[in-house]
Formats: structure tokens, C-alpha cells, sequence
């Protein structure tokens, strides 16, 4: 998909919520950035959304055969040393620790049965 869309840069930054790296094209930060820009810039708001993706990004380039390098930014958030496992997000994707993977996706599907039985 990346090479269809002539990507060669891709925008990398801390998930907000996990221990992942977020990432995807020009268009992801596009986004966030227009969010930002939607309301007040000075707002406490537009403040913390411009801290966690400009402060907590990174732009990373593709190597020839379109890989991704693991860097010092991405180990040291995410935990990765030896193993990566890629989680594919509506139009992103997140580089994950194996083990904390597992962990959260099983917290989030004992979450929806817990949150199923009380309906």
C-alpha cells in the first residue's frame, strides 16, 4: 500500500494511550495537525494534542527494500528489543512489544465481556 502511494517517509509517534509506536504517512499527522488547527491553538487542548504529536514524533525514512528501522525512539517507548509485532489500525499501523501486545488485547477483550454482560 505504501509503495502504490509513493510513501518513502513515514510519520512516527507515541500512542497516547499505549506502550506503541504509531505509525503511517504524510496524511496521518495531516490529520492530527488540521484537528489541532480546527479550534483555539492557544487552548489547553490544541497544547497537550501539539505535545503528543510534535513532541512525541518522529519523521523515518524507508530503506530501499521498504523496511523500517527499529530505532533508539522506538525501543526505548515501546520496550522492543529482538521481536516487533505489527498491528494494522484503521489507516496506521503500531509497532508493538510481543509481550505487551498479548497483555492489552487481552485486557481490552476481557473489557467488551465485561461491558457485553451488563448491557
Amino acid at each position: 500500500m505504501l509503495a502504490q502511494r509513493n510513501v518513502q517517509e513515514l510519520y512516527c509517534f507515541q500512542d497516547f494511550v499505549f506502550p506503541a509506536i504509531s505509525v503511517g504517512g504524510p496524511d496521518l499527522l495531516e490529520r492530527f495537525e488540521r484537528q489541532i488547527a480546527a479550534g483555539d491553538p492557544f487552548s489547553p487542548d490544541a497544547n497537550e494534542m501539539s505535545l503528543l504529536i510534535h513532541g512525541g514524533g518522529v519523521f523515518m525514512k524507508l530503506d530501499a527494500e521498504g523496511r523500517l528501522m527499529v530505532t533508539d525512539f522506538i525501543r526505548g517507548f515501546t520496550g522492543i528489543s529482538d521481536e516487533v509485532t505489527f498491528v494494522g489500525r484503521a489507516d496506521h499501523f503500531q509497532l508493538w512489544q510481543p509481550q505487551a501486545f498479548v497483555a492489552a488485547q487481552a485486557q481490552a477483550r476481557g473489557e467488551r465481556k465485561l461491558a457485553g454482560k451488563r448491557s
